[in-house]
């Protein structure tokens, strides 16, 4: 797993902070379905995520699990909040809306293969966006 983090720049005493795309790439074999036969079945599954930083003050959190086809979605923030998932396909029809509350995951399961692009929204603002390609 390959991740790069948000880097702070320091320049005549202040504090600048600039938003930097990271990309996560999990490949793991498909297993069969029945939890007692573990023997891989033909193929991998890939799930890559790319994320935009876009408000570091909620902490969003995207990571995917391959062996199942699984996203996690996290939202560290104000406490009792409520935060908006939006999932599209390539032709950015809604695919998914979840509520996230915050320090709570959240589970998408059996995401068909495909590019999606998704946004985190908090009341009207996006804190996180970015793209997640299932092979």
């Amino acid at each position: 797993m390959k991740t790069t983090v948000n880097p702070i720049i320091y320049r005549a005493g202040k504090q600048l902070r600039f938003a930097i795309a990271f990309l996560v790439m999990i490949t793991a074999p498909h297993f069969a379905s029945a939890a007692s036969d573990l023997r891989p079945a033909k193929g991998t599954d890939t799930i890559m995520v790319q994320k935009q930083h876009t408000s570091r003050k909620h902490g969003v959190k995207l990571y995917p699990d391959a062996n199942h086809q699984v996203l996690f979605f996290e939202v560290k923030g104000q406490y009792g909040k409520a935060y908006q998932l939006f999932i599209f396909d390539v032709e950015g029809k809604l695919v998914k809306q979840v509520s996230i509350k915050n320090k709570q995951s959240t589970i998408l399961e059996n995401i068909d293969k495909g590019d999606y692009s998704f946004e985190v929204f908090s009341d009207d603002e996006r804190i996180e966006n970015g793209q997640v390609i299932v092979r």
